[in-house]
């Protein structure tokens, strides 16, 4: 049987209206310290966004969730965040904060394999 280690999650949260609290489950960010393991998945419901805020600007909204990917993956094109060690990246992007992209609070669990959890997260959560 595969050892099995721990890791932590949140769910990527869009909030078209900030002030309204109302929110759109659209990706799920994973960090497994001993793997050495981040990564953030997403998904945009469009239908489900504008039934929140029709005037909403998707594109705007795909542009903040792939730069908290690039970040979350420390890709240079992340900017200085990126640079960050991985579980400073986690600690940051999964920070309280009112904007557009919110995480819901952190969970731990434990998995054998990061990737397949991620994927089963995202899919049960998002999906």
């Amino acid at each position: 049987m595969p050892e099995l280690t721990l890791y932590e999650y949140a769910v990527v949260r869009a909030v078209p209206q900030v002030y309204r609290e109302e929110f759109v489950n659209v990706g799920v960010v994973l960090y497994c310290r001993k793997s050495k393991f981040a990564a953030m998945q997403f998904f945009i419901q469009e239908a489900k966004i504008r039934a929140l805020c029709p005037e909403i600007e998707i594109s705007l909204l795909e542009n903040h969730l792939l730069a908290f990917q690039r970040i979350c993956a420390g890709d240079k094109q992340g900017g200085p965040l990126a640079a960050l060690d991985i579980a400073e990246r986690f600690r940051w992007l999964t920070a309280k904060r009112s904007t557009i992209i919110q995480c819901s609070a952190v969970h731990p669990g434990l998995t054998a394999d990061p990737q397949q959890t991620l994927a089963e997260l995202f899919n049960k959560l998002v999906l």
